[in-house]
């Protein structure tokens, strides 16, 4: 009987970490940052739960030059964009900036303006073999200010809709391609002034026909929606918001496709078609970065700088402002995150503390909390966002090390892995793989 329990045992651990090789047309796509739902979810992704540089990894692809763009996936290839530094320099200024690394401590230090020219990379990567299809420079440029210690000159990430791929570093402007890599059209907006001249990092959404940038900084702010197809703006809309890094939220609120954005000023929800402001809520922390969340008619909104920020908005009839009102369903003040955005799985909403392992699971509807500072054992310094699949979520250490845990109210561990590269940029999950965008590596993690 023992024995048998064994053998059962065993089988189970394996079904675990290397699950049957099961595919649908589910499994083909990662369009955009934060996933086909932009939730963090893949619902019918199925990663493995172990993986290390010997165990797991289908391939491993150098990347040039530096990003934190998380990879997207369409059918069988692989998006990525990176910033490649040149040799080609031009005289350039410095200036004192306020840097505040992963662990949470501030510092001065002084961050220069940069003096070598960067060509702004897109690449297209085979998910079979890893090898490269194309790459393609968008443009080569001085970066117009300094950026984080911390932080990468192509940290936006990409998005596509199958037809089209649409490449976004900020400043640089945004590039449209085919999915074979002929440049379409592309369009510059200016440049962005970023507090603390801390980097770019806000993403493009993409719904039907139109495509939204958030233009969030230190002069005019602004968000907007573009065609798609051409790159004609359908309307503009002035933001009295600083500087921010949030990547917008599309929603569908009782049939009509809704922006939400989140801000150190005010929440707000817009109108996608007519860009019309149609909710606002305050409440948050300067500094704001997580993209909102959304699930069965609310969205999730935190911010972590400074202070801890997290409100719960019922999205059917939120009108004008609602800070304070019924419409909030709950909030909290405690252990918000100041960079990763949060994770909802089956009405479990995860989230980490600042730019730490510390993990809160708090239950979606009522606002309870399931568990708080609970410590992710081995990460040190988070940027990107936890993502999730098959009743499991992953997190990412800055540090090379990842957690998985049960997606369950109580915090169970069922795998901790490592590789030797350091990881900013989110995963991504597209049927039996994982894709992680290291500084040096691309990796695909999949079963051997």
């Amino acid at each position: 009987m023992k024995t048998c329990w064994l053998v059962l045992s065993l089988c189970w651990l394996l079904t675990l970490s290397c699950p049957a090789d099961e595919t649908s047309d589910y499994d083909k796509y990662w369009p955009q940052w934060r996933g086909p739902e932009g939730t963090g979810m893949a619902p019918h992704g199925d990663p493995p739960v172990e993986w290390s540089e010997e165990k797991n990894v289908r391939w491993k692809l150098a990347i040039p030059g530096e990003g934190h763009a998380s990879p997207i996936v369409w059918g069988e290839v692989v998006y990525v964009l990176t910033a490649v530094k040149t040799e080609k320099t031009v005289e350039a200024g410095s200036g004192e900036a306020e840097q505040e690394p992963a662990s949470g401590r501030r510092r001065r230090s002084r961050a220069r303006k940069p003096t070598n020219l960067y060509e702004y990379v897109v690449m297209a990567v085979d998910r079979k073999s890893g090898k490269v299809l194309w790459q393609k420079t968008a443009c080569e440029e001085l970066p117009h200010e300094g950026k984080h210690a911390d932080g990468s000159w192509a940290s936006p990430s990409p998005v596509t809709d199958g037809e089209r791929l649409y490449a976004y570093f900020g400043s640089r402007g945004l590039f449209c391609y085919d999915m074979e890599g002929e440049l379409l059209w592309k369009k510059n907006f200016g440049d962005l002034t970023i507090a603390h001249s801390f980097g770019e990092g806000t993403s493009p959404a993409l719904h039907g026909d139109m495509l939204v940038i958030n233009w969030d900084h230190e002069g005019e702010s602004f968000i907007c929606a573009l065609n798609k197809k051409t790159g004609k703006e359908y309307w503009r809309k002035e933001r009295d918001e600083p500087t921010s890094w949030g990547t917008p939220l599309i929603v569908d609120v009782d049939g009509d496709p809704q922006i939400d954005v989140n801000g150190t000023n005010r929440v707000r929800g817009y109108d996608l078609t007519t860009g019309f402001p149609i909710w606002e809520c305050g409440g948050m922390t300067r500094n704001t970065v997580p993209t909102p969340i959304e699930g069965d008619g609310r969205v999730f909104v935190m911010s972590g700088f400074r202070g801890a920020a997290l409100v719960a908005i019922d999205l059917a009839g939120a009108s004008k402002d609602v800070t304070g009102t019924e419409t909030v369903a709950w909030t909290h003040d405690k252990r918000t995150p100041y960079v990763p955005s949060p994770l909802l799985d089956e009405g479990r909403l995860y989230f980490l503390a600042t730019n730490t392992g510390v993990l809160s699971c708090f239950d979606a509807d009522s606002g309870e909390a399931l568990y708080t500072g609970q410590k992710l054992d081995g990460i040190r310094g988070v940027y990107s966002s936890p993502v999730g699949a098959q009743n499991r979520v992953y997190f990412s250490g800055r540090n090379g090390v990842f957690v998985v845990i049960k997606n369950s109210s109580s915090y169970e561990v069922l795998a901790r892995n490592s590789l030797d590269d350091s990881f900013s940029a989110s995963p991504a999950i597209v049927g039996d793989e994982l894709y992680l965008r290291g500084f040096k590596s691309l990796y695909c993690i999949a079963c051997d």
